[in-house]
């Protein structure tokens, strides 16, 4: 298939998820409800003690944007296999590693985007100063879209299963624990004064990796689960 075909497809498959999803407008806001919900009960659990919010804080918004973007995983590849959407993906003359990375695209646009927009201000409860915000805001830029890319392998191994969102979560989570200890370690290093790029450059590394490997593998997968 040509370069501009090829390019055609990506993009219509994209615009065609983002609408999805604004007309699921409960669904999209549904996962930035439960991150803000997430994050703010913590504060309200250990009490106003500054120094300990502030320990705390970058591994608990972490952990809220995880578990966040995790909720609306399963319907990733679900919807499509429902509809017969996905059969036609198979079919098409797109390689199907490229379809799976714009819908990819569009979740993260919906969902990790949306989760690092919100991020600053749930900071702000754990008391984190404006260096720590800001590095906590690229990080999550940074792995969020990790956070798709792996859950993508697992929403496409777990299409048609009974629950699936358990399995998935199963799956996923201890895949995406490398991102959540250096994505923390990094707002953690820029609290004490300490150098960030190390984790930065292991972040990059992992989304490399990520956009590299991940869509290969959730195409793969979703041949075995429709077999």
């Amino acid at each position: 298939m040509r370069p501009a075909g090829t390019l055609a497809a990506m993009r219509a498959l994209f615009v065609r998820d983002l609408r999805l999803a604004l007309r699921r407008k409960a669904d999209t806001l549904g996962a930035v409800i439960f991150f803000v919900i997430v994050a703010s009960l913590f504060p309200l659990g250990v009490g106003p003690e500054t120094a300990l919010l502030r320990t705390m804080g970058a591994g608990v918004v972490w952990v809220a944007a995880l578990l966040a973007a995790m909720l609306s995983m399963p319907r990733l590849f679900a919807d499509d296999a429902a509809d017969g959407t996905l059969e036609q993906m198979l079919l098409a003359p797109t390689p199907l590693p490229l379809l799976v990375a714009a819908k990819v695209a569009a979740h993260w646009l919906v969902t990790g985007l949306l989760l690092t927009a919100v991020s600053p201000l749930l900071a702000l409860q754990f008391a984190l100063d404006a260096t720590a915000i800001g590095t906590l805001v690229l990080a999550l830029l940074a792995g969020t879209p990790v956070l798709s890319l792996l859950g993508a392998i697992g929403a496409a191994l777990t299409v048609g299963v009974r629950g699936a969102a358990v399995l998935l979560a199963l799956l996923v989570l201890p895949l995406v624990t490398p991102v959540l200890i250096f994505g923390a370690g990094a707002v953690d290093a820029a609290t004490a004064g300490l150098g960030v790029a190390g984790h930065f450059s292991i972040l990059g590394a992992m989304l490399a990796a990520s956009l590299f490997l991940a869509p290969w593998a959730a195409a793969a997968a979703l041949r075995i689960s429709l077999d």
